[in-house]
């Protein structure tokens, strides 16, 4: 019998997050043993908050509607316990125009409009233009560091995305162009992605509806 299993919310975030992962990922993320990760997978299962998939070499874990929805609920206790004073939606505030600018700067990092074709993919053989982005970046970086110290004060789950973020940057800087905004790696793009998922989630917010 375990005497610590893993608190159920961490589980649904971890996936709400991460979108879809294996057994592996998901422990990796919630920092738990595989099997008990496993064991509380199929516990979420039986509960209708968590789907298996398998297809082609992909096989993981995704969240149903219901998990979603209980994920946010559990987020909602938490943030009503913990944020009194409404800071959580504050920086979400702030956070807003950061976003599209990171946005913006992801796009510039991928494409690099040519005459006669606009949306050229970017070659990053243009070291001006690479620079920009990635001056924007830092910016962004150094404006990203305080909000999330704001956020770890009201909830410490927040904490370490503006370190991934900084870190992903330095990767960039140095000349490996995917950790701008790869997918497969724990990127600028990716890194920001799930912060603004986290604040969403946490708020009870539609991302179509967001303004």
């Amino acid at each position: 019998m375990r005497l610590d299993p893993l608190p159920t919310w961490r589980l649904l975030h971890a996936l709400r997050l991460l979108g879809f992962a294996d057994d592996a990922g998901i422990a990796a993320r919630v920092g738990s043993d595989q099997a008990e990760v496993a064991e509380e997978l199929l516990d979420a299962q039986s509960r209708g908050w968590v789907q298996h998939t398998a297809f082609a070499d992909l096989d993981g874990w995704s969240l149903t509607d219901r998990g979603k929805a209980e994920n946010e609920r559990l987020l909602a206790d938490q943030r009503q316990e913990a944020d009194l004073g409404g800071e959580v939606d504050a920086v979400y505030r702030e956070f807003l125009p950061l976003n599209a600018r990171l946005l913006r700067a992801c796009s510039d990092w991928q494409l690099r409009p040519a005459d006669g074709d606009p949306l050229a993919a970017n070659d990053h053989r243009d070291p001006a233009w690479d620079d920009q982005v990635l001056a924007e970046l830092t910016e962004l970086n150094e404006e990203l560091a305080p909000l999330v110290g704001r956020l770890v004060a009201v909830l410490d789950r927040f904490a370490g995305y503006d370190d991934r973020f900084a870190s992903a940057l330095r990767r960039a800087q140095a000349g490996e162009p995917g950790w701008v905004d790869s997918s497969t790696l724990d990127s600028c793009h990716r890194v920001w992605f799930e912060l603004h998922e986290d604040l969403i989630a946490t708020l009870g917010i539609d991302r179509s509806a967001e303004h």
